[in-house]
């Protein structure tokens, strides 16, 4: 506290009002808060000005009390000479605050003139009160006459500055929530408009999925068409023929592979201790893990080439096996069987060719270009339903955001409006 003010009166309690209830369009808000926006300034300008228009005369009376104060020796020839110094001291400190920092208040005509009132009153008060504050007991000894009138002054020069303080305050606090809902309506507009290009583009997507629904279903027709001709039969037919066939592929692999598998050490052993071409290695490589791939005509010869080497290394003592008689055995029983494999595998892969060339040649070409076009045709439709499905899920989401951002405005209007606004969404 200084220099004995600040205490503030107990305020009381205002009577609550019932507050008036309005319904109106989102589209009103705007309007609703400029009128709300422009009568509180209104109001805030009108209460600053008589707020001012009676402080003026305090401040009149401050810079009298100082011009009169500075005439009056305070009777210091009076008194010890060393106090004497300390009251003309402290007496021109107050004078010379009063005189520099006492200024006339300006005029108020908005806002910013009201907020410029408030910090020239609070820099007034806080220049004077911290002089008195210093020299309180000079005043309150040597300048009674003065202290009482001053201690007053500054009391009503305080409540006035916190009243016009909280009146700016109350006014900020109104043009942040008129902020905030313009904020809100932008946002809500922003919302709205996306719905609305969302809803377009499910109408698109929806005329884009039954243009293809109705692609589709010609793209079926013709294939239906295709399928149920006499060619198409035979394709069939073939086709499960060739299926069948393939089946002996397994039978005569799986009689190739049992008797490769009896030599498949002493070649393995071979492979690894030989100094064999690109060409030999790959042939080897071949015998020991897939023989039916390479028992061709072609490769008879170098295929016995390597047999016979294989034959002449467990001879030698240079491959080592278990059983040197029966290994030499089974190779020569293998060498026996070749030119049975080969002409098995040969007849077999011959037959084969022959009838997946004659299926490819009843395959319909375009049957192949219906197939493909329905299978991509399909896909833009699961495309389509897709973005679809993901349109209606944001416009979902944007239809539980907006109530809520209504209710946002509902409750800031609230905030500086005695009416009750139950705003209707878009």
């Amino acid at each position: 506290m200084v220099f004995g003010w600040g205490k503030k009166k107990q305020e009381e309690k205002p009577t609550r009002e019932i507050p008036q209830e309005k319904e109106v369009q989102l589209s009103d808000v705007p309007k609703i808060l400029v009128d709300l926006t422009q009568l509180r300034e209104s109001q805030t300008l009108s209460e600053i000005k008589y707020l001012r228009n009676n402080t003026e005369p305090l401040i009149d009376d401050l810079m009298k009390i100082g011009s009169v104060l500075a005439k009056d020796n305070l009777k210091v020839d009076d008194i010890d000479k060393h106090l004497a110094i300390i009251v003309v001291r402290g007496k021109k400190q107050v004078i010379d605050v009063i005189k520099k920092d006492v200024v006339y208040l300006p005029e108020i005509s908005s806002i910013d003139d009201a907020k410029k009132l408030n910090f020239s009153l609070n820099q007034v008060l806080k220049k004077v009160g911290d002089v008195l504050g210093r020299q309180t007991q000079v005043i309150h000894i040597f300048a009674k006459k003065y202290a009482t009138q001053l201690k007053v002054n500054l009391e009503v020069m305080n409540r006035n500055q916190d009243e016009i303080h909280k009146l700016l305050k109350n006014y900020d606090f109104i043009k942040s929530s008129s902020d905030e809902i313009l904020d809100t309506l932008n946002q809500i507009k922003t919302l709205s408009e996306s719905q609305l290009e969302k809803n377009q583009k499910i109408v698109n997507t929806n005329k884009t999925t039954q243009s293809l629904d109705e692609k589709i279903s010609a793209i079926l027709n013709s294939i239906e068409e295709i399928k149920s001709s006499d060619n198409y039969k035979k394709y069939l037919d073939l086709k499960n023929t060739l299926d069948t066939f393939s089946a002996e592929k397994s039978k005569i692999k799986n009689v190739v592979n049992t008797q490769f598998t009896k030599i498949s050490r002493p070649l393995s052993r071979y492979e690894y201790g030989s100094s064999l071409d690109k060409e030999q290695k790959n042939l080897l490589t071949k015998l020991v893990n897939d023989p039916f791939t390479i028992l061709l005509p072609q490769t008879k010869d170098s295929i016995i080439l390597i047999l016979e080497n294989v034959k002449k290394g467990i001879s030698s003592g240079s491959i080592s096996v278990k059983d040197v008689d029966k290994s030499l055995s089974q190779i020569t029983e293998t060498e026996e069987t070749l030119d049975g494999f080969i002409k098995q595998i040969s007849e077999y892969l011959e037959k084969y060719e022959k009838m997946k060339s004659d299926l490819n040649a009843l395959n319909s070409d375009e049957l192949v270009s219906l197939e493909h076009e329905l299978t991509k045709n399909i896909s833009f439709k699961e495309d389509s339903q897709l973005k679809s499905e993901t349109f209606k899920g944001e416009i979902d989401e944007i239809d539980s955001k907006i109530p809520k951002l209504v209710s946002e405005i509902e409750e800031n209007l609230r905030q500086f409006s005695n009416t009750k606004y139950s705003v209707l969404p878009p």
